[in-house]
């Protein structure tokens, strides 16, 4: 295992050296140098209309039409970057799949869906709607008798709802609020095998990579999976979705949604109406470069197993002081699993509750307070970092998986919804050593 070199990768992101601690990485990662520098580069220099026989046109067409799939498709470990979508965020590149679906879709048919994040559930109910198919809903359940709240989605509470007649199923690999990881090659094959036997005729598979992806390196070809997305911006890049079809659904299932005069029914662009963001497109390969960098190998797989190992050294000590007895006993509950291993990533939510409860948002509103800046405090950020005072920033609320957070047992009051912290590779053991300093405070002021 190669030593990850915390100090090494957090010299990529020109943000961190403001010493601000960024605790909301679910919701967007910091970008890396890298990506700043193409973004530049692209409006400087490669500025111009796409597919003219003119050298810049060219250069312009490779960095956005060839080179960024390409990169993108490392991400997935995809056969082919024609299997890449590019849009604006990964809920316009679902909602697009399923518009592009439509005519494949017959009255009757079921979609099994998730109440995680709507990215992956939205466009889903949206296509059932039209087409007069049917929904039906695998539901995380607890995983302790102490904790309702510590849920997880179990593969045996799926396969019931498995019949003859499904068609689609859409899960997360990841929990933006449990932060637990799906073991997705199991479930696909135990859907696959469960839709064999019940002589489901076509069953394709969505999985939400969003959450995932900034932590482990997903696999699509090993997953046995029809579609697949993450968003660059929580993995280090520009605002832009990538989405992964397998090329042999683009063909039997999808219908082009771009302009009716362009013959593009064989290729991913496709799925592609208006193209995408071209400079944010060329971007995000300086991503992938900067995961490639982080070990000597500049291997993906190495590189993500190191991010893991790091990882673990930061929810070891937060997961375990809110699972501590004396947490407990105050009212503190984690939303999700509890254990600390490699299912679990360091996006960690939780609620107080009991005799003397305390709302989401006054958790957050004291980080704010302790930080001097927050969410909503009009403050020059040139002055707090002139008088070098501690920034953190978190969040509560319930982060768009709204029917997870509005269904948890006992109930939670939807519009405080969650405490969520989230990290990531680039954040350290210090650093969440004074976020626990912090809720010391809180907890017991």
């Amino acid at each position: 295992m190669y030593d990850f070199d915390i100090e090494k990768a957090r010299a990529n992101f020109p943000a961190l050296k403001t010493g601000y601690i960024f605790g909301d990485n679910a919701g967007g990662s910091q970008v890396t140098q890298s990506v700043v520098d193409r973004i530049s580069d692209y409006l400087l220099n490669t500025n111009v209309q796409l597919g003219a026989d003119y050298s810049v046109s060219v250069e312009s067409t490779r960095r956005s039409i060839v080179e960024a799939p390409a990169e993108a498709a490392k991400l997935f470990n995809a056969k082919s970057p024609s299997e890449i979508v590019f849009s604006h965020s990964s809920t316009m590149n679902l909602d697009n799949l399923s518009r592009s679906l439509e005519t494949d879709i017959k009255l009757g048919d079921e979609f099994i869906i998730t109440t995680e994040h709507e990215a992956n559930a939205g466009p889903w109910k949206k296509l059932a709607a039209r087409t007069g198919a049917v929904l039906k809903v695998w539901k995380a359940t607890p995983t302790i008798a102490d904790n309702p709240y510590s849920l997880s989605l179990k593969i045996e509470e799926l396969l019931p709802l498995v019949t003859s007649k499904t068609r689609i199923v859409a899960f997360t690999a990841c929990s933006n609020i449990l932060g637990s990881i799906v073991p997705v090659k199991d479930v696909i094959a135990a859907v696959r095998a469960e839709a064999k036997v019940k002589r489901a005729p076509k069953v394709e598979v969505s999985v939400d990579c969003v959450a995932y992806s900034p932590h482990r390196l997903a696999d699509v070809q090993g997953w046995d999976v029809d579609f697949a997305v993450f968003s660059f911006y929580k993995v280090y890049g520009p605002h832009i979705s990538a989405m992964y079809v397998r090329y042999s659904t683009l063909e039997a299932s999808t219908k082009p949604l771009v302009h009716h005069f362009l013959k593009l029914e064989h290729t991913s662009y496709k799925l592609q109406p208006g193209g995408p963001g071209y400079e944010s497109a060329y971007a995000s390969t300086g991503a992938v470069d900067y995961l490639l960098s982080l070990t000597p190998h500049r291997d993906l797989n190495k590189t993500f197993d190191a991010i893991a190992a790091h990882e673990q050294t930061l929810v070891a000590p937060l997961l375990g002081f809110l699972t501590a007895p004396a947490q407990r006993e105050r009212g503190v509950r984690v939303v999700g699993e509890e254990k600390v291993n490699l299912s679990r990533v360091p996006t960690i939510s939780f609620i107080v509750v009991g005799q003397n409860p305390i709302k989401s948002k006054d958790v957050v509103r004291v980080f704010d307070q302790k930080g001097r800046v927050g969410l909503f405090l009009h403050i020059s950020v040139s002055i707090i970092r002139l008088l070098n005072i501690p920034q953190i920033g978190i969040r509560f609320g319930h982060f768009y998986a709204y029917s997870l957070v509005d269904e948890l047992s006992p109930k939670v009051d939807i519009d405080d919804g969650v405490v969520r912290i989230s990290l990531v590779h680039y954040n350290t053991v210090e650093e969440v050593n004074r976020i626990i300093e912090i809720l010391k405070e809180v907890l017991y002021q």
